[in-house]
């Protein structure tokens, strides 16, 4: 079961060129809510069925080493110290020091101030530097805050930035606000040299309130141009489930026939055993395709996912379980 028909786009709508629709209000309103509406039986209906299969042996062992290579492993305290985001930087780049045969992580999440630290840590390892900016995680902030912040982060060696967006805005329907201050974020994620930080927008879909709105705001902030749309902040419950991550995937496969491009999904808040990673890697592969199975298109924004993931990983690799207190604590 499906939770919508496999429509791209509205009937008449089927254009790669969204210029038109993003000139005003009632033109994104008109498209957006002409999008096919999800049928909520129907997509947790299927999340719950995906949830439910099973790997084994060395289908497992290839799930296990791509989750951890998928996670953003996050702190976002206001505790957090230097020493802190240096002791997570390590294990991002050595999650078991005791196996070097395991794979790094993707990233470090942290707040802008910590940005300077965690580069200084990771170097050229490979491991991205992520941070949170926009007045995270409410969103409540002029736009000249919001890109300051946005620029501060890049410029201190962020190669990723996760901005929220203006929620309020969103529920009013004022979509072109919103569309705007993404696009203004992304211009703001440029860099001196030409380059450019990769862009990830949370929906913070806790308080969306439907599917519909998830679907919304998902073709609202792919046409503005984010390279990744992201479900929550990890600060308001309920945070990622799979029915609303199968909604967004549905989202980027569609959006990806209609236009050519890939955007990646990146669940976050909650998820924190290997087998909730694994049912959502199962999803993925069903929902949106195997080209999404890969770090630059599919993240997990988690805390202790990790060591779930390590621990189940060594007793694949020995037969038995380590201890929980045999990996760091983050």
């Amino acid at each position: 079961m499906t939770s919508t028909p496999s429509t791209a786009m509205p009937t008449g709508q089927q254009s790669a060129d969204f210029s038109d629709l993003t000139r005003s209000d009632e033109s994104l309103r008109r498209f957006l809510h002409g999008l096919p509406g999800v049928d909520q039986v129907g997509a947790e209906a299927r999340a719950a069925g995906l949830g439910t299969r099973s790997i084994k042996t060395t289908a497992k062992e290839f799930a296990l080493d791509l989750a951890i290579r998928m996670v953003d492993l996050t702190t976002l305290e206001g505790q957090d110290t230097p020493g802190k985001v240096r002791a997570l930087s390590s294990k991002a780049m050595h999650p078991d020091p005791a196996d070097p045969s395991c794979p790094m992580t993707a990233a470090v999440c942290v707040y802008p101030d910590m940005v300077a630290t965690a580069r200084e840590v990771l170097g050229d390892s490979g491991v991205h530097v992520a941070a949170v900016a926009t007045a995270f995680p409410s969103g409540r902030a002029a736009l000249d805050i919001k890109l300051a912040d946005t620029r501060d982060a890049v410029e201190a060696g962020a190669d990723e930035i996760d901005m929220v967006i203006d929620r309020g805005a969103f529920l009013a329907g004022r979509y072109k606000h919103v569309h705007d201050e993404i696009v203004a974020v992304r211009e703001a994620c440029r860099r001196a040299d030409g380059t450019s930080a990769h862009l990830k927008v949370i929906f913070e879909t806790g308080e969306l309130q439907t599917y519909d709105n998830v679907r919304r705001a998902s073709w609202l902030a792919m046409m503005a141009g984010a390279h990744f749309i992201k479900t929550s902040t990890g600060k308001v419950q309920p945070a990622a489930t799979l029915p609303v991550t199968l909604v967004m995937l549905e989202a980027v496969r569609d959006f990806r026939e209609a236009t050519g491009r890939m955007v990646g999904v990146k669940p976050a808040g909650g998820i924190r055993t290997a087998k909730d990673a694994i049912k959502y890697l199962v999803t993925v592969n069903e929902v949106a395709g195997p080209d999404w199975l890969d770090p630059d298109w599919f993240r997990f924004g988690a805390s202790t996912l990790l060591n779930d993931l390590l621990m189940q990983r060594t007793k694949m690799k020995t037969g038995r379980y380590s201890g929980p207190d045999y990996f760091t604590l983050d």
